[in-house]
């Protein structure tokens, strides 16, 4: 695992989609050897993502759990007065359900294919991150925003069929 520990420290959003690929172009064997650690390491990589959107905030990153994950309330804390950022709570989400798979899979199949899937997903949350620190309305097209759920905008657009 050390081409993905001589990397340094992880301090940018492009860091993290570094990690990424050097665990995407990890060969097949090496995957199913390390499936387990890989999914943690990917799991801490969405914590890592989400804490430079908290501190770009000027808060500091929760280190409590919500259901059992540090990513699951780092989402909440991140979410809070920014509603548009709800956009990305299910792929939180799924970032924690590929790691349990991976983790309760005693497939080998099944394990790659969570893995594989668990770097598609964290990459997008960081793609998301990325661009919501660069353009602050993105994600507000999102169902759980909270003006979208808002009667007067629901009213609005039914006027408008």
């Amino acid at each position: 695992m050390a081409e993905l520990e001589a990397d340094g420290p992880i301090n940018t959003i492009d860091d993290v989609l570094a990690r990424l690929d050097a665990i995407e172009a990890l060969p097949e064997a090496a995957l199913k050897a390390r499936a387990e650690e890989l999914a943690a390491r990917m799991l801490g990589l969405g914590e890592t993502i989400l804490q430079f959107w908290v501190r770009s905030r000027g808060e500091t990153p929760t280190t409590q759990e919500k259901e059992g994950f540090v990513i699951l309330a780092l989402h909440r804390q991140g979410a809070k007065g920014e509603p548009s950022f709800n956009a990305c709570r299910e792929t939180c989400r799924e970032i924690v359900f590929q790691h349990n798979v991976i983790l309760q899979s005693g497939e080998d199949t099944v394990r790659l294919s969570a893995l594989r899937l668990m770097v598609m997903v964290v990459r997008h949350l960081a793609l998301f991150v990325s661009g919501k620190l660069e353009v602050a309305g993105l994600g507000e097209f999102c169902c759980a925003s909270k003006s979208i759920r808002q009667k007067s905008d629901i009213a609005d657009a039914t006027n408008m069929i």
